[in-house]
């Protein structure tokens, strides 16, 4: 398990993921989104569902980190598990072929197992890696303890107790104290905008950084671009 995981050491992942409603939603577009961020050297993708990744592996064996997650979110999404919150669900995405199955790792009530029991579920029958999506230091150093092969910065800023953490910037002081604390590999995930952005994680000591919106949601995108003129448009 720690090949695929080594392979993506002091890398570039990007995450390609769309909602219900936006145009890249539409069929084959983000596997076109996929196909070019390969094309520009991305080291691993974090794909959404059985569907994409299932396509990827028609194309590209590049490493893939695989979620669930439900489309809309639930309205309570702040105070539940929604990422790949069960077994079932894990092994959805492990037989479509991700390397490394993400889970979330706060402390959220959970549907089934609880993550103790889900990690080493996934360790001794899918036999591979786990990821855990975490929004404290304390929920990184819980899923070590647990048997966590990854800690993701994934979900600071969006669970109810971390909100104020969600101001448009990478939470890395939360990066810095679990690399401090952990000892294994910790990934910065989460509102990474810019190169220098990605340069300071690696600096703090990420194993590797999760870029998503900044390259995969062109509204997204645009809009940053137009809210920073509005003082010049009126």
């Amino acid at each position: 398990m720690s090949k695929i995981i080594d392979k993506i050491r002091n890398k570039i992942i990007i995450s390609c993921q769309a909602s219900f409603g936006e145009p890249i939603y539409e069929e084959n577009c983000l596997q076109s989104i996929i196909k070019s961020v390969i094309n520009g050297e991305a080291s691993g993708l974090r794909l959404a569902g059985v569907k994409d990744i299932e396509e990827t592996r028609k194309f590209s064996d590049i490493p893939i980190i695989g979620i669930t997650k439900p489309d809309p979110l639930p309205a309570n999404w702040k105070e539940v598990v929604y990422i790949t919150p069960t077994f079932e669900d894990a092994k959805k995405i492990s037989d479509a072929g991700a390397d490394i199955i993400a889970i979330d790792g706060t402390s959220r009530k959970r549907p089934q197992e609880n993550l103790a029991e889900l990690i080493e579920k996934i360790h001794n029958e899918l036999k591979k890696p786990v990821m855990v999506d975490c929004a404290t230091v304390e929920e990184g150093l819980m899923c070590k303890l647990f048997g966590a092969d990854i800690i993701s910065t994934t979900l600071s800023g969006y669970t109810q107790n971390t909100l104020e953490k969600n101001n448009g910037e990478p939470d890395f002081e939360l990066l810095k104290n679990l690399v401090k604390v952990v000892y294994c590999p910790v990934i910065l995930e989460g509102r990474i905008w810019t190169v220098e952005h990605a340069k300071k994680a690696f600096e703090l000591g990420a194993h590797s950084v999760v870029i998503g919106s900044a390259v995969t949601r062109p509204q997204l995108i645009t809009k940053r671009f137009v809210d920073s003129i509005r003082v010049f448009s009126g």
